[in-house]
């Protein structure tokens, strides 16, 4: 006898959850093969025209210059931190707690005067006195330490004294969320700004080639995908991350030799000035030439070509761009699978929200620095490097005293030599 239907039984119903992604395959010999949806192309359009228009406006935020970059960092951190914060929001605790989320923009707004602080600091000594951006901000940098930690402190009894009964254990999870939220987002921001004032190429070249191994992971994996590459990201395919992989490396050495070629975008900034910078290129930005063999010149319409020594180290960056800095992504995605949602936001049409763009970026961006640090800047003490260290760590009065005492020491020498 056959049962009768009960569209409530537990075995018979069945709905798709919010962060369970319809991904259409069908198998055939074996083999997953990803099917197109009718709204694939449909997409791929909307996202290459939001792409086209940001790479238009940051293209324009870089030929104004550094601050103007930093700024725009800074933008996109607020952006960041604002998706980020609203990812563990509850509408029925956040009545009961009216002011609550200001105390998240408080602990915001103190990590930022302090991280940023110390680059300030860093940049003010080399501006004139006479400046009115110097006088501003100089007394605020000199005490920058104590007013960032009582701040904090500030926020802390905040923190406090809204403790309500029965919501103890939100309000210690948003505590300890906006903490984590402030390390991720300033130890990556904090890493990106270094990189900018030692050179926009720094900045330029490694956000380049994540956007370059993103589109092209994209366009290789929208022709060519068969093979899923990771379960967190089913769209993600064996043949968009090779051919990504591949095409990031090419363009990583290509890039190089052409940023490198710009003055402007090579030279450090070292005051927070807005006007253009020249300077004499360093050892990487100066062509080396190569001849080429003679049955490859033969095929060929010149006799050598020109490298920049750079174009070596943006080989290591494109590397780990197309192998390391997607796992930022695929990191991104099971996050986002934990919290049962498709997008930290909505802002960019096409690509979600700011979060989502630049989760590979922070791994990049940190990756950058390090590798700056390590195989680019000098590790010997220069005159140059000796000087900044004067200039930011010793008063006016110390570095005349400094002066004096290294002018007779010099003339004690040269009389002693005599």
């Amino acid at each position: 006898m056959q049962k009768d239907f009960n569209p409530t039984s537990p075995r018979i119903r069945h709905r798709r959850r919010s962060n369970e992604f319809p991904v259409e395959v069908s198998k055939t010999n074996g083999s997953h093969l990803l099917i197109n949806d009718q709204n694939k192309y449909r997409s791929m359009w909307i996202r290459t025209y939001s792409s086209l228009w940001m790479i238009g406006g940051v293209l324009l935020i870089i030929y104004l210059g550094h601050l103007y970059i930093w700024a725009m960092v800074v933008i996109i951190q607020i952006f960041m931190v604002s998706e980020l914060f609203n990812l563990l929001r509850r509408g029925h605790e956040e009545r009961h707690l009216p002011r609550f989320r200001l105390l998240n923009w408080h602990f915001f707004f103190t990590a930022m005067l302090f991280v940023y602080g110390k680059i300030l600091s860093q940049q003010l000594v080399n501006m004139s006195s006479e400046k009115f951006l110097y006088r501003l901000l100089s007394n605020l940098i000199k005490y920058q330490m104590v007013i960032c930690y009582f701040l904090y402190i500030a926020g802390f009894m905040w923190f406090i004294l809204t403790l309500k009964k029965k919501m103890y254990k939100y309000q210690f999870g948003q505590y300890a969320w906006t903490h984590m939220i402030l390390i991720v987002v300033f130890t990556q921001s904090a890493f990106t700004v270094a990189n900018i004032f030692e050179g926009i190429f720094w900045f330029l070249l490694p956000a380049a080639l994540i956007a370059m191994n993103d589109v092209a992971a994209y366009f290789f994996g929208f022709y060519f995908g068969k093979t899923p590459l990771i379960k967190l990201s089913p769209k993600k395919t064996w043949e968009g991350f090779i051919g990504a992989s591949v095409a990031t490396v090419i363009s990583a050495f290509i890039f190089a030799n052409i940023l490198g070629r710009f003055q402007w975008l090579t030279c450090p900034r070292k005051d927070l000035s807005t006007g253009w910078l020249q300077c004499d290129p360093g050892p990487l930005f100066i062509p080396e030439h190569y001849s080429l063999p003679g049955w490859i010149s033969q095929w060929l319409p010149w006799k050598e070509i020109s490298v920049l020594p750079v174009q070596w180290h943006a080989l290591c960056l494109g590397l780990f761009a197309s192998i390391i800095a997607p796992f930022g992504g695929f990191f991104a995605s099971g996050f986002k699978r934990a919290f049962k949602i498709k997008d930290f936001g909505d802002s960019i049409p096409g690509h979600g929200g700011f979060t989502d763009r630049m989760d590979c970026q922070m791994v990049m961006a940190v990756f950058a620095y390090i590798y700056i640090q390590s195989f680019v800047v000098p590790q010997d003490y220069t005159v140059e490097m000796m000087l900044d260290e004067i200039l930011r760590k010793l008063s006016r009065e110390e570095q005349q005293a400094l002066y004096m005492k290294l002018g007779q020491t010099l003339q004690n020498r040269l009389l002693g030599l005599s």
